[in-house]
């Protein structure tokens, strides 16, 4: 679909100069230089000759073919030089001009004509105000960049930055051999189709991204502790998980990572084994490990008999195995390969200091023909500089990575877990979700009236996520303190007295919760107690009665809810319930909708997912009914695109088989007449 964009049989440059100093002329140098073999042309009114080559003095008069126009002039000519493009049939313009919305409104409406222009001509556009792309192996250069540029290699980067573009194509210079593809996304218009798109990506070759201008300043203020905790930047690394896209915070770590993905095969599990010569560096790499969600491979009885017929008495057999200062290129190789002939080990750091008895160079060469024989992934860190430079350039030119530091190391080989798991899971999709009614959902949403943030009342709320077969707890809403006697005679004491009103999500702010009410007097006065609470701090709220629940008084509590992320869709959360959720802040995010995988990893990223298996005093609760409620809550936002957050806390999850049970269910509605 994009061949006539990225292979294009003829490119004209408008605005070509055979001024030095004008980006037109850069752009049709590099176009020579970069050895394109289509037809190029350049076009300038005034005519003349640029490298040997005529100078057109419109886009009309240049021949055929041509499938590619590089606007390169002041940005107020550019509508009408798009519309000669258009008139001439060429289907795919860069523009590289600035001077349209990032310059402000009369920028901006420039910007709006030439958009009007292009979808009238049906010109697919790269740009305003880019630097191009380029491809070594086409060959072809669009950009104005200086040069030399990049050698000829397998990496592919996308960047809304120009500058950062530069600087990568810099890097590249010398690590050009890399295959996976790297971006630099300053933001994401339509969240759905970059997640489908990247999501196919993935699938073939791995995809960095650098993510930046995501802070939460500024962020609108929100009604329920997953809409106060669902920042932007949350958004992304859910949507970049979802995607199959590993997320670097850092240009460091995107250059430390790529390497890794390009030269290494992928690890079957996290178990590592470090080979050192010195001990400080060897448990710097340990918590390296740890930090990094890896474990120390325990060796195998095998293994430890031969690094024991390998080594001196002195030396520690324990992982790490530290060869001391003695260990030269034959130790090294000799015990490297006792660790990747191991079962129990996947992946293998290799820490080399100078050695004083021999160089590093050597045992590079030693180590070399080894790492290329395995099929597991083993990565190197040199430490020093000049007594290092030889093997590293060794290692580099053999296409294994080498780092400086042990903490880089570890980080490379968590980032390559990362991605074969994601191939793993890759391929399991969300399955249909039983015993939900979206219909009866949808029917009660449209006929909720919402109150104060635009949340609908407390009961109504409840029985929508029991339609989707989340079990909620028994509640009756009182009008009345004889109402809420008669209540509790059904349901029995102890009770939960709770204000009811859709213009209070969070009740307990109001001092409109009341717990473990045992008997009739607690009961009348409770009741009394939570409406004056709440009618003093809230006298705006349109007060309905107090809901009288049975109390609940075994099990975990833990928070689950939604909240509509404007690029993304519904985001999932799920964490430590009650009243304290925004200052533990232990919660995590995935986009809806769920697959099993993606649920199970936000209860081991979590304290409270952990504690469901149970800790201390606390036994197991049931973990499998709090991965369905995920499930199903996250279904729940796909079907009922008017559902704009949902938020049950606590849910409180009862003893293995029992289940789960929301105790309060909050539920904000999207109003079609404010928007």
């Amino acid at each position: 679909m994009l061949d006539s964009l990225f292979k294009p049989r003829g490119v004209a440059v408008i605005g070509a100069s055979t001024n030095p100093t004008k980006l037109g002329y850069g752009v049709a140098r590099n176009l020579v230089v970069s050895g394109y073999r289509g037809k190029l042309y350049f076009v300038n009114p005034r005519g003349g000759v640029l490298f040997d080559r005529e100078l057109y003095v419109d886009v009309s008069s240049v021949p055929d073919p041509l499938d590619l126009a590089i606007i390169i002039i002041p940005a107020k000519a550019v509508p009408d030089v798009l519309e000669e493009c258009g008139q001439r049939g060429v289907r795919y313009v860069i523009v590289g001009s600035g001077g349209f919305r990032e310059t402000g409104p009369e920028g901006a409406a420039l910007e709006q004509r030439c958009l009007e222009i292009t979808r009238k001509h049906k010109i697919r556009v790269l740009g305003p105000n880019c630097i191009g792309f380029l491809d070594t192996h086409l060959p072809i250069d669009t950009t104005f960049l200086p040069l030399p540029g990049p050698t000829q290699g397998d990496i592919g980067f996308v960047s809304h930055s120009g500058a950062v573009c530069e600087a990568v194509i810099d890097w590249a210079r010398g690590d050009a051999h890399t295959r996976v593809v790297a971006m630099y996304p300053e933001g994401i218009v339509d969240g759905a189709r970059f997640i489908d798109q990247a999501r196919r990506v993935t699938c073939e070759k791995p995809v960095i991204a650098i993510k930046v201008g995501v802070s939460e300043a500024g962020r609108a203020a929100v009604a329920s502790h997953t809409g106060a905790l669902a920042g932007q930047d949350k958004a992304y690394d859910a949507a970049f998980r979802k995607a199959g896209v590993i997320r670097a915070r850092h240009s460091e770590e995107m250059f430390n990572w790529a390497q890794a993905l390009a030269w290494c095969p992928l690890p079957q599990g996290d178990r590592v084994a470090i080979l050192t010569n010195a001990g400080g560096p060897g448990a710097i790499a340990s918590d390296a490990i740890a930090a990094n969600h890896l474990s120390l491979a325990a060796l195998g009885d095998e293994t430890v008999r031969k690094l024991k017929s390998l080594l001196p008495s002195t030396v520690s057999i324990r992982n790490p195995i530290d060869l001391l200062a003695g260990g030269g290129p034959q130790e090294y190789a000799e015990c490297l390969g006792a660790l990747i002939e191991d079962d129990s080990v996947d992946a293998v750091i290799v820490i080399l200091v100078p050695p004083p008895m021999s160089t590093a160079a050597e045992v590079a060469g030693a180590l070399i023909p080894l790492i290329h024989s395995t099929s597991k992934p083993v990565v190197v860190t040199l430490m020093g500089q000049d007594l290092i430079e030889h093997a590293a350039r060794m290692f580099r030119q053999a296409r294994i990575p080498d780092y400086r530091f042990p903490e880089r190391a570890a980080s490379a080989i968590r980032v390559l877990l990362q991605r074969a798991v994601h191939l793993r899971t890759v391929e399991e999709t969300a399955q249909p979700i039983r015993g939900i009614h979206p219909a009866r959902a949808r029917k009660k949403l449209e006929s909720a009236e919402v109150g104060e943030g635009d949340f609908i009342g407390p009961s109504l709320a409840a029985e929508i996520v029991q339609s989707y077969g989340l079990q909620s707890a028994a509640e009756v809403l009182t009008k009345s303190v004889e109402e809420a006697q008669q209540a509790a005679n059904e349901v029995g004491f102890p009770l939960a007295l709770k204000v009811a009103s859709a213009d209070i999500p969070h009740k307990s702010d109001v001092g409109g919760v009341l717990l473990n009410v045992r008997d009739a007097a607690q009961l009348e006065s409770g009741f009394a107690t939570i409406v004056e609470r709440a009618r003093a701090t809230a006298p705006e709220a349109k007060i309905e009665g107090v809901i009288v629940q049975p109390m609940i008084e075994q099990g975990q509590e833990v928070i689950v809810g939604v909240v509509r992320d404007q690029q993304f869709g519904p985001l999932v959360m799920f964490g430590s319930g009650g009243v304290e959720v925004e200052a533990l802040r232990d919660v995590a995010f995935e986009l809806a909708p769920l697959r099993r995988f993606e649920a199970e990893r936000m209860l081991e990223s979590t304290w409270a997912g952990k504690r469901l298996k149970g800790y201390r005093n606390l036994p197991p609760a049931d973990r499998e009914a709090v991965i369905e409620a995920l499930l199903r809550i996250g279904q729940l936002a796909v079907d009922l695109p008017d559902v704009m957050e949902v938020e049950i806390n606590p849910l409180c999850v009862l003893p293995e088989g029992e289940g789960a049970v929301a105790l309060d269910v909050r539920l904000r509605k999207r109003v079609r007449d404010k928007e």
